[in-house]
């Protein structure tokens, strides 16, 4: 799922005119299957044990499940729902409607169904979208009664999640020890609460992160499982889907996700014992991850199996099963440190934001002071060459297994910092180190293939990273980040102009202005092809960044009115890029095309609201303003009271690579737009500042030292600028 580079590569050059040749043979392809399917049409348990994690499995305290897991394909479950934490009524709804609900209010376990000759009827089920506006509830069990098919639900939750439209299930039983003929059901889903059960208060969930001690867990663990082992072997030949389902209090993890069935992967169904198992891994095209689902797959999953064609409104998509090597120790020791490194980032990444802004407040106070007096500039420039270098290191930091360590949170710290240092000595040792924009185009060069490498390996630096994203909170699985953005956009521009100022002074103002333009549209592209960065805001905040800064190398002016055309042509692009996206069969979509579709059938507004909401409430963010504040005063000062605020470091450094300022303002465009357009609104604009002005700052610090003529690219042979000549 991954893939290589060159696959990504040679896709996105061929996506715009495959995708419209073969939609409708796509479409006829997907009808050939689902009537194969339909054909086929398994026999499918879901058995949901909310609150199940990997730690929880071990051969001793829970030896069904690990033989399950033995005979199985492997992954991790992201249960976020809508709430930052996914209680079991949530879960359960969630699986019914094939797309993430809440029920809004108190949430805690599913209502009890009401008996209805063998089956059962949840009670005022039509409430779910008359108040509470769910209105896909049901959407599963329609579904499968319109196929024809029968559903038997154990337990409310599991009522709850195959209930068509009336609230009905065919078949109902309180608990399995009731259940007297398992192979009744086509569809068969099974609740074992367990192990959530004392994290729940009347209709509330343990606002605590961990209630019970960790021996009261372990009963619970082994409750559970018993009650598993009870029934497991009279599923006969049945698909078996295992999943965590819900979190168990205040803080979301990663859950237990299994499939046993056709096409779990290798050695499936054949009865392996503890420490071999079946070496296949569980993942989606929803996460772009091979060992990764949510909870709306398994909606799309129980439909596929079962040969009924998913509804539009289910998001999720059948689940995917990949070989891999290890054996099940080792298979469920990764996902267990998957989920250690979702928690270290999810914990972590408060204290880091919050020192990261200290950090730039204290840089540009003491460059202020010490600018002043001209003093300790070689400081100055290592400190700022530093600072710009730790966004790129929190990405660089998954190369090491810090997730392994005895202290995980400790080891990321010092790993990030050990990178960062080592960075910057090679900016500052390296031979380019004379040049005025010599450790600028490293950072900024290293900070841009790091992203762009990692967008064509399917982003494996991305996740779990300080400034990335993390499966746990369920924010985003795959693509690039509105922070990633931030970076790789400035990064670009940046690098771009520090190669265009060498052009511009060897007289080739055209290759210059062609090399901005083609670098940045070809970061752009990736950064908003769907499957690859998957990113609607980037692209509108992309291409006023870079078609400034192609403007001001070639010596244009850039008005008001050009700006406003500029973000209108990158609102076009990317809906030209998520039409394309929408033509392609639904299971093959990203978010891209999805919204397209939700602007044809009108339902695009609370995705709008949604995103406004977030983005302004960015604004008054304690970590993110200072970074916003701090680095703007300091450059709006520095280039209005050059003599007062910065001994004249910035224009010194414009006057030595007159394409800097370029670069600067374009990545200051693309930050502006982006802050304006993405959710993670200031945070956008943030790191644009914190990875800019450090280094135009170092840029103008080198220009400074030394008033003799100095080569402005820091390559040997460059020659010197006409002014300083």
């Amino acid at each position: 799922m991954r893939g290589t580079w060159v696959k990504r590569v040679v896709v996105a050059v061929v996506f715009g005119v495959s995708v419209v040749a073969s939609a409708p043979s796509a479409a006829a392809a997907a009808g050939l299957a689902t009537g194969a399917a339909t054909a086929a049409g398994e026999r499918i348990v879901l058995v949901g044990i909310p609150g199940l994690m990997w730690s929880d499995v071990t051969p001793a305290d829970t030896p069904n499940l690990w033989r399950l897991a033995g005979e199985s394909a492997l992954g991790s479950l992201s249960v976020r729902a809508v709430r930052k934490d996914t209680c079991p009524y949530d879960a359960w709804l969630t699986v019914s409607a094939g797309v993430r609900s809440a029920v809004g209010g108190a949430c805690g376990m599913a209502p009890t169904p009401e008996a209805d000759g063998e089956g059962a009827v949840v009670p005022e089920f039509s409430w779910l979208w008359e108040v509470r506006e769910q209105d896909d509830a049901g959407t599963l069990g329609q579904a499968l009664h319109a196929a024809g098919r029968t559903t038997m639900a154990v337990g409310p939750g599991a009522a709850l999640a195959l209930a068509d439209r009336e609230g009905r299930v065919d078949l109902y039983a309180p608990s399995p020890a009731e259940v007297t003929q398992w192979s009744r059901g086509d569809v068969v889903a099974v609740e074992i609460p367990d192990l959530v059960a004392p994290y729940v208060s009347g209709d509330r969930l343990s606002e605590v992160p961990e209630l019970l001690s960790a021996d009261a867990r372990r009963a619970a663990a082994r409750a559970a499982d018993a009650k598993l082992g009870s029934f497991l072997p009279r599923l006969g030949s049945a698909t078996v889907l295992v999943a965590g389902l819900s979190d168990h209090g205040s803080v979301p993890h990663l859950r237990t996700a299994m499939l046993r069935g056709p096409g779990s992967g290798p050695g499936s169904g054949t009865g392996s014992g503890p420490g071999t198992g079946a070496a296949g891994t569980l993942g989606a095209r929803s996460t772009h991850r091979d060992d990764m689902v949510i909870v709306p797959d398994l909606t799309a999953t129980i439909l596929a199996r079962a040969g009924v064609a998913a509804p539009p409104a289910v998001v999720g998509v059948p689940v995917d099963t990949h070989p891999t090597g290890g054996n099940l120790d080792e298979r469920v020791e990764a996902l267990r440190t998957a989920d250690v490194a979702g928690q270290t980032i999810r914990d972590a990444t408060g204290v880091f934001f919050t020192t990261l802004a200290v950090l730039q407040v204290v840089f540009y106070i003491t460059a202020f002071l010490l600018l002043r007096r001209r003093d300790g500039l070689p400081a100055v420039r290592a400190a700022a060459v530093a600072l710009a270098s730790i966004p790129v290191s929190t990405y660089l930091v998954n190369l090491t297994p810090w997730a392994r360590a005895a202290q995980p949170a400790v080891t990321l710290f010092v790993s990030i910092a050990a990178i960062a240092v080592a960075l910057t000595v090679a900016a500052l040792a390296g031979p380019w180190r004379r040049g005025v924009l010599g450790p600028l185009t490293v950072i900024a060069a290293v900070t841009a293939a790091v992203l762009l490498g990692d967008l064509l390996t399917g982003t494996p630096l991305q996740l779990n990273s300080l400034m990335g994203y993390t499966g746990v909170v369920g924010a985003r699985y795959y693509g690039l980040g509105n922070i990633p953005f931030a970076l790789l956009a400035t990064a670009v521009l940046l690098v771009t102009t520090a190669a265009a100022d060498r052009l511009v002074r060897a007289g080739r103002k055209a290759l210059a202005v062609a090399l901005v333009a083609a670098l940045g549209a070809f970061a752009m592209l990736l950064d908003g092809w769907p499957g690859v960065g998957s990113d609607f805001g980037g692209v509108i905040a992309f291409v006023p960044g870079i078609a400034v800064t192609a403007l001001i190398v070639a010596g244009r002016r850039v008005s008001i009115v050009k700006l406003g055309a500029f973000c209108a042509a990158g609102g076009v692009l990317v809906m030209a890029i998520a039409y394309l996206d929408y033509l392609r069969p639904p299971a093959s979509q990203t978010h891209l095309g999805r919204f397209v579709g939700q602007v044809a059938d009108g339902t695009f507004l609370p995705v709008i609201s949604r995103k406004l909401g977030a983005m302004l409430s960015t604004l008054l963010s304690p970590n993110l303003m200072p970074v916003v504040l701090a680095a703007f005063a300091f450059l709006v000062f520095a280039l209005l009271r050059p003599g007062a605020a910065s001994a004249g470091v910035l224009p010194i450094a414009f006057e030595r690579a007159p394409m800097l300022r370029a670069g600067l303002l374009g990545a200051l465009v693309s930050g502006l737009v982006g802050m304006l357009v993405n959710d993670s609104g200031a945070a956008v604009l943030s790191m644009a500042l914190a990875l800019a002005v450090p280094l135009v700052l170092s840029a103008g610090i080198r220009a400074l030292q030394h008033g003799e003529p100095v080569p402005a690219a820091g390559y040997p042979g460059t020659p010197p600028s006409p002014a300083a000549a």
